[in-house]
């Protein structure tokens, strides 16, 4: 439930500043701008173990049972679900073009492509250009802010942790009461995971063989990813890490 997920994100917040007092005088995480660097790294090595056992397999799983083309189907309406939160933030960052792509997506993939089950706009040159608030407040000015790594929500630097409570407050499920409602949520949050560690399989597994420092790689792509979208760059690096 989406109240709940508020919720965990305040406490998660009340937890990240009671580690004030748990900062690292280490020159390389302050050179990283990454003062709680012991903490993200017992939080990121717990996230890793979890992700092993639980929901790699599933994943995997998912993936070995699922034909492709509806796994494309699940992927295509969970974007199109969320296309109400890249308007909003399209809006606020000013981006009149962005808005009407948005807003075209919405349209022909609710209708032509069965509920946003085909990705029709993608195919006819309308791509999805997810946006966030956390890439709105970046283009607004504000700074990041210490990195933090926090159990299941994954990188939540202040600037994106803050963010991500005000894409929530942007979603229309939020608001919107029918039949089934609690239901769908819950089965659109999972397949939302499932979906997203799923699309990251090979990708996760390559960075993990070749990375000499995994918490460090993560790290690093995260920031790349992000600057990318606040700055309208391309990333020189994959950086498809989802949030466990």
């Amino acid at each position: 439930m989406r109240m709940n997920r508020i919720a965990s994100t305040f406490a998660l917040f009340a937890l990240a500043a009671g580690l004030a007092g748990c900062t690292t005088r280490d020159p390389g995480a302050l050179a990283e701008h990454d003062p709680f660097e012991p903490f993200n790294r017992s939080v990121f090595n717990f996230t890793q173990k979890a992700d092993k056992y639980v929901l790699k397999p599933v994943a995997k799983g998912y993936v070995a049972v699922v034909p492709e083309p509806a796994r494309d189907g699940i992927h295509n309406a969970l974007t199109n679900l969320n296309e109400p939160v890249t308007l909003g933030n399209d809006i606020l960052q000013g981006n009149v073009t962005g808005a009407g792509k948005t807003v075209a997506r919405v349209v022909i993939n609710s209708t032509v492509g069965v509920g946003g089950l085909i990705d029709v706009a993608g195919k006819i040159g309308i791509p999805d250009e997810t946006q966030d608030l956390g890439v709105t407040l970046g283009k607004y000015g504000l700074p990041e802010g210490p990195y933090l790594f926090l159990p299941f929500l994954g990188p939540a630097p202040p600037r994106d942790a803050i963010g991500d409570v005000g894409d929530i407050f942007m979603d229309p499920f939020l608001y919107v009461r029918f039949p089934g409602r609690h239901t769908l949520i819950y089965v659109r949050q999972g397949a939302g995971i499932i979906d997203m560690r799923a699309q990251a399989l090979d990708q996760l597994d390559q960075i993990e063989r070749t990375s000499v420092d995994f918490y460090a790689t993560t790290r690093s792509l995260y920031r790349q990813s992000r600057n990318a979208k606040i700055n309208g760059s391309t990333p020189q690096s994959p950086q498809n890490l989802p949030s466990f």
